[in-house]
């Protein structure tokens, strides 16, 4: 059920015509009270989409209603018409809902540079039935290159948290990567949900580089209902919404376009986070290593000439590093055969020791695949 798992929201999924594939493709999410307390984080792409840049207006007070996402165009350089397309479909599901515009989020995701068709949007609108059961249609609705849709819910004593994400291509970091819509029945303040969630997207979504491309349209957004009428404790909060974002952020990491592995890339003994997150990152961005992955080639030595290109701390003549618990460098020199190491399952794990502090992070990616260049050859046609 995903969003609709929480009490206090309903939602509807259903196609009006946008995506030329066809499919479900607009959702609308409801909150029914009596919280309308919200946090969203934003791309931090310079290049934003219209959407993006009316929900920043709306979340400025902290208070949400509705949310209202569509699949099948981005509306992204589409100049004031493409914004006041986002600002009609906005009043429409205020018309639709009894709520005021300045408190809809709108989401918008597929090609950059097509305007999208008002009337389409509006009738659609118009058209929408909500539910407590449309969780489900919802999720299928925001899709676009994703193979299946992406949704989790957390449960604690009492309260609970459900959640529906799409992305499957332009997976890299800046707040967030891609549309996250996540829903709580707590009972909680704006300040600390936009507390929670910042510290989830930090561990989840900001450390997926499945790409290393930035969108214009990502926006994780986070709705509070407060129906079930428990406060619970921020840091209990902030441990579930962490879990979830996880979760979400892993099913993604599944369904990236082309992709035949999921790499994770964990850094330990960094003498920073920061340096842990730039080594991880450098070796998720390295199109040599990720070619080396789609072959099930251990070619550790492009994992410690990617890091060699980092600021971080480290002796590059006395890393280990190893790949599916085979050891394969050791203090910088060859450690265990490569004949060792099984590449063959879609995990992968590669481990990196820089033996110079205690902090740690992981970046999580895919491969670089015929397939995955294919698919981005013709998105547009």
């Amino acid at each position: 059920m995903s969003v609709t798992q929480p009490r206090g929201f309903t939602a509807a999924g259903l196609e009006i015509g946008l995506k030329a594939s066809g499919g479900k493709d607009l959702a609308i999410v409801q909150n029914l009270g009596p919280r309308d307390s919200a946090a969203v984080v934003f791309t931090s792409n310079r290049a934003k989409a219209n959407p993006i840049i009316w929900s920043q207006q709306v979340i400025a007070d902290g208070r949400v209603s509705a949310i209202v996402l569509n699949s099948g165009g981005a509306n992204c350089y589409t100049g004031s018409q493409g914004f006041q397309v986002t600002h009609a479909t906005a009043e429409a599901v205020a018309t639709k809902l009894d709520v005021s515009a300045g408190d809809v989020l709108v989401c918008s995701t597929g090609l950059i540079g097509d305007q999208l068709p008002v009337d389409t949007l509006l009738r659609g609108v118009d058209a929408a039935r909500l539910s407590d059961d449309g969780g489900a249609d919802a999720a299928l609705a925001i899709m676009t290159t994703d193979s299946r849709p992406k949704t989790g819910v957390v449960q604690r004593d009492g309260w609970s948290l459900g959640g529906m994400a799409k992305g499957a291509g332009m997976l890299a970091p800046g707040l967030a990567t891609m549309l996250v819509v996540i829903t709580t029945d707590a009972d909680l303040s704006s300040a600390d949900l936009d507390s929670a969630l910042r510290a989830a997207t930090r561990v989840s979504f900001d450390r997926l580089d499945s790409d290393g491309c930035m969108s214009t349209n990502d926006q994780v957004s986070l709705l509070a209902s407060g129906a079930s009428g428990i406060t619970p404790d921020t840091a209990e909060f902030a441990d579930a919404v962490t879990e979830l974002c996880l979760d979400l952020a892993q099913q993604l990491q599944g369904d990236a376009e082309g992709s035949s592995h999921d790499i994770s890339i964990e850094t330990i003994n960094a003498a920073a986070e920061s340096d842990a997150v730039e080594v991880g990152r450098s070796v998720a961005r390295n199109n040599l290593f990720k070619a080396a992955m789609f072959g099930n080639d251990p070619n550790w030595g492009r994992v410690l000439a990617a890091i060699g290109t980092t600021g971080a701390e480290f002796d590059p003549y006395d890393v280990d590093v190893s790949m599916n618990g085979v050891m394969v460098c050791r203090s910088g020199e060859p450690g265990e055969s490569r004949d060792a190491v099984d590449l063959t399952p879609r995990a992968v794990h590669v481990l990196i020791d820089l033996k110079v502090g205690s902090a740690t992070a992981t970046i999580r990616t895919n491969d670089l695949t015929h397939d995955y260049v294919h698919e981005n050859s013709a998105y547009s046609s």
